[in-house]
């Protein structure tokens, strides 16, 4: 039989077909075992905002408390029991699992519930394919599906194995499989290919901006921590901001002046998220590398969580996977309008040595003290400067404004004197003029003693 006769799914939108939507009315259900390093309640609490992210009414929520799971359905049967009971007694058209199932226990779980079933990670699959809007964030969302999809095809046809039709329509469900997967290995190594293109012209950008450009500092942090409202707040964006998780996926880069006049990018990235998937850890390397390069990370902590701790080590952790755990950072302790003015922040040990400011993005509490804080982090990568800049180079006055901050500027008769500190990528075409100062002053002084 030829190929196309039996395929169902286009090959371009063969890729989501499992994640095509989320269900409209779900039970929740979180699994207690001695290795989890979560808190079961609270991580139910999270995939709760997530799934209403994602547009599903949580209706219920069950936890099971297991020695260890089940290697084939995860659950005890009087359990599954349990919960098909409650899936037909709130009408709900599927579940969804608080951690990553295997394709076979995912397989098995839908036959002997009846109902879809989708886990943590597709459930965030999900949210980033509805909230993806350019071209770049869709390929990295479109990869990510296509990895998770490829071991589970079989469960796609397994309603052929439980139908009462013949061999010959197993048969084909097994041919259909092959093809699948096939188109699907074909639209990965495409998509591979498209985001390496990508990846390319962003390290050629970024290349080109380090050399010419100002200092990048990124804002990180746990997802719905207020990093696109601080962005609105302190570059007058328009950042896409609603109080949901990942409500900002595609990152959004804009120029901000500090009060000493030095010119700065601000870079609003993805939020993290506890046990964020592998899969888009590494479909979204093309992004995530614009953290793993910034001059200064800007951590967003959501200060009135009660997971603050968690939040914070969760983005520790990514930022560790992605190579940017090393890079210059600070805090910016976030939502603090909603505390009592003399609560005790409590962080862990690391963050907590790092300089930190507390805000308000959406009043503009602390607003100025975090920017002479990023200015003053960002001095300490600079190279300082002590120069004498003749009348006809006004261009590199301009460049040190531009880029610099400026201590010191008088108008000396043999040129500009500037004095405070620059990017290293723009120390070079000062270094003529260095000891020019001196050099002025000694011929000054020199003046002086003949008179």
């Amino acid at each position: 039989m030829p190929e196309h006769s039996i395929h169902v799914a286009s090959e371009e939108n063969l890729a989501g077909t499992l994640l095509s939507r989320a269900p409209k009315r779900a039970i929740l259900i979180g699994v207690d075992i001695p290795s989890n390093d979560w808190h079961v309640e609270e991580s139910l609490d999270e995939l709760e905002q997530l799934a209403m992210t994602a547009g599903v009414t949580c209706v219920d929520r069950v936890i099971q408390r297991l020695a260890r799971p089940h290697p084939g359905t995860l659950l005890g049967s009087g359990k599954l029991q349990e919960i098909a009971d409650l899936v037909q007694y709130h009408d709900c058209d599927g579940v969804i699992f608080d951690l990553e199932l295997t394709p076979g226990q995912h397989r098995k779980l839908e036959g002997d519930l009846e109902t879809q079933v989708i886990d943590r990670t597709a459930l965030i699959l999900i949210i980033f394919g509805q909230r993806a809007h350019t071209r770049e964030g869709r390929l990295q969302v479109e990869l990510a599906q296509v990895e998770y999809d490829l071991p589970r095809l079989a469960r796609q046809w397994s309603h052929l194995s439980r139908q009462k039709g013949s061999v010959q329509q197993r048969g084909e469900g097994e041919k259909q499989i092959e093809v699948d997967r096939r188109l699907l290995r074909r639209q990965k190594d495409q998509l591979k290919e498209e985001l390496e293109h990508v990846r390319t012209h962003r390290q050629l950008h970024r290349i080109r901006r380090k050399n010419t450009g100002a200092p990048i500092v990124a804002l990180v942090g746990y997802t719905n921590a207020g990093k696109s409202t601080l962005l609105n707040r302190l570059a007058d964006a328009k950042s896409f901001v609603q109080d949901k998780l990942f409500a900002t996926l595609d990152p959004m880069t804009r120029k901000v002046r500090l009060e000493g006049g030095q010119e700065i990018l601000l870079t609003d990235t993805v939020g993290f998220v506890q046990r964020l998937p592998t899969t888009l850890v590494a479909a979204f390397r093309a992004t995530l590398e614009e953290v793993a390069e910034a001059d200064l990370l800007v951590h967003v902590v959501d200060a009135s969580s009660s997971s603050m701790q968690g939040q914070i080590e969760a983005v520790e952790q990514v930022l560790e996977e992605i190579g940017a755990g090393g890079r210059p950072m600070m805090l910016a302790l976030n939502k603090v309008d909603v505390l009592s003015s003399d609560i005790t922040l409590q962080l862990p040990v690391a963050a907590s040595a790092l300089p930190m400011v507390r805000v308000s993005a959406l009043k503009g509490d602390g607003i100025d003290e975090l920017l002479y804080c990023i200015s003053e982090n960002l001095l300490l990568q600079f190279v300082a400067l002590d120069v004498l800049i003749p009348y006809n180079r006004g261009e590199l006055v301009a460049l040190f404004h531009q880029y610099g901050t400026i201590e010191h500027e008088s108008y000396e008769e043999s040129g500009t004197h500037l004095r405070g500190y620059m990017p290293g990528n723009h120390s070079g075409p000062f270094s003529l003029f260095q000891n020019a100062v001196q050099q002025s002053n000694q011929v000054r002084h020199t003046s002086r003693k003949l008179t």
